[in-house]
Parts: C-alpha cells; sequence; structure tokens
C-alpha cells in the first residue's frame, strides 16, 4: 500500500509563506534600494530582466515575472508542484515589491556600499526562499534539465549562464558597472550559504584509528559531543577497524583536530559540511 503524502500543518504553511514573504522582499529591496539604481545587476533570470528593463523602459517586475513563468511550468512537471507554488508565490512577491519600491530613492550611491549591501541583502532573501522550498530564478532549473544531458553539474551550469550574463552588464552598463556585479554576485553567493547553513555551520567527522576508545572518550570530555562507533572492514587489509563518527560545528573543527593529532598522529579524519541536523543527541553535552 502506497504511503499517503505529507501534508503541512497550518502552522507550517503560515510559517513557510512568512519567510517566502521576507524573502522575496528583502531581494525587492536589494534591488530597488541598492542595485539597480547603481546599474549593478544579479546573475540569472533577475539580470536579465535588469537589462531588458534598463533598454526598454519598463518597470522590472514585469520582467522578473514574465520571464520566470516558463520556467515554472517546467519546475512543475520536473521538480513537483510544491516548489512551483513556492516559487511562484516568491516571485509574485519579489516582482510587486520591485513595482512598489521603484519610485523610492537609493539608500546609497557609493560604489563600494552599494554592491556590498545589496549584495548582502539579496543573498539573505534568496537563502530564506531557498530554506522555504522555492526559488527566485529559473536558470536553476534549466540547469537541473541540462545536467541530465551534459556531464557538467548545476553548479557549473549556473555559473556558466550567470558569467554571460553579469558579462552583458559590460555592453549595456560599462565595465565598472560588470565588476561591481560580479563583486555583489559573489558577496550574495557566500551570504546565501551562511543563510542556508547557519553561522554555527554543522560539520560531520570521520575517524578511524586504532586508539579509536581514547580518541571517542576525548571529545565525549573535552568537546562535551556524543559519539558513535561504526565497525568496519578495511578493503585491502581485510582487517577489522573502528570508525569513530560524531557531528561538531565548524568552531570545535580546530579542536577535534588536535585531538586526534594528540592521540593518534597516524589516524584517518575526514571532515565534511552538513546543511541540516535533526534528531538524535545532537545538542552539545556539558564539558565537566
Amino acid at each position: 500500500m502506497a504511503k499517503q503524502h505529507y501534508r503541512m500543518t497550518k502552522l507550517e504553511l503560515l510559517s513557510r509563506i512568512l519567510f517566502l514573504t521576507i524573502g522575496a522582499g528583502l531581494v525587492a529591496v536589494a534591488l530597488e534600494i541598492f542595485l539597480v539604481p547603481n546599474n549593478i545587476i544579479d546573475g540569472g533570470i533577475v539580470g536579465i530582466s535588469i537589462i531588458i528593463s534598463h533598454i526598454t523602459g519598463l518597470p522590472l517586475g514585469i520582467f522578473l515575472f514574465l520571464l520566470n513563468l516558463p520556467f515554472l511550468i517546467i519546475g512543475y512537471k520536473q521538480i513537483g508542484k510544491t516548489f512551483a507554488i513556492s516559487t511562484l508565490y516568491g516571485v509574485a512577491v519579489m516582482s510587486v515589491g520591485t513595482t512598489l519600491l521603484h519610485p523610492v530613492k537609493a539608500l546609497t550611491y557609493s560604489t563600494f556600499l552599494a554592491p556590498v549591501i545589496g549584495g548582502v541583502i539579496l543573498g539573505i532573501g534568496v537563502g530564506l526562499v531557498i530554506r522555504s522550498g522555492g526559488s527566485l530564478d529559473g536558470t536553476e532549473i534549466i540547469a537541473i534539465l541540462f545536467t541530465k544531458k551534459t556531464p557538467f553539474s548545476v553548479g557549473e551550469i549556473v555559473m556558466f549562464f550567470n558569467l554571460f550574463i553579469l558579462g552583458s552588464a559590460g555592453f549595456v552598463f560599462s565595465w565598472d558597472s560588470a565588476m561591481y556585479s560580479l563583486i555583489a554576485y559573489y558577496i550574495a553567493f557566500k551570504v546565501i550559504d551562511v543563510t542556508l547553513e547557519g553561522i554555527d555551520q554543522s560539520k560531520s567527522v570521520w575517524i578511524i584509528s586504532q586508539e579509536w576508545k581514547e580518541i571517542g572518550d576525548a571529545i565525549i570530555s573535552r568537546l562535551g559531543r556524543g559519539v558513535t562507533y561504526l565497525h568496519g572492514e578495511g578493503a585491502f587489509s581485510g582487517g577489522s577497524k573502528r570508525v569513530i563518527f560524531c557531528v561538531i560545528t565548524r568552531l570545535e573543527e580546530a579542536k577535534m583536530k588536535s585531538i586526534v593529532q594528540e592521540l593518534d598522529p597516524s589516524a584517518f579524519l575526514a571532515v565534511g559540511n552538513i546543511h541540516d541536523v535533526k534528531g538524535g543527541r545532537f545538542k552539545k553535552r556539558a564539558i565537566h
């Protein structure tokens, strides 16, 4: 018997709508109050919309909505109904927001402050929308489809599109604008990561060592983190091994490495980023 599709509670639905609204609203603020008045563009459909709006003189919000619409239809068929509806709502809020904010005067015309502050606000807004299950740019949907027929990753395809679009700003505005746009795009890209992962980003740690018990006890007592011991087998040697697994924050990474180095300098240590942690006993224990 097929499992019933999970349905969000009213509180979850309201929370999603709230963060989609805040995220898309912040993007509108970044565009109309900081970036567009300074001839600085973003990547993807937003960047194309800014360029066309500048050439035609028509409101930016019109192109933000119309150019994203075909991708929303594709997204509905390829990715799912919830994603498409969340994206449609986010794009609509962003489009209306830019239209309402267009008459508002820019807060700064500084070539330093505009891309920096605009990039930060843009990154926070886009990050909130992505965390809420939506998107504000159709190029990501196209990139997902392209990866099925090409050897390139989604990130590589999006980067190719964006470099082309950001480079176009040099011909439409000026090459200074193109370089400022790259700065704003880079800042937004980094802030999106922080928004998605949080400032206190989690990391997974895998350790293989003959001194597994001593290292595990040290992690518990000196870092206050719980550990899990896994049974492994060396593919080359065929020997039995113990694997230590635990989750820490990035601020604890240096301390973790020093513990392993101190107790077993020859130990295998792998550290990876984790986007989300739920359940279990990840909450930090008190250190005595």
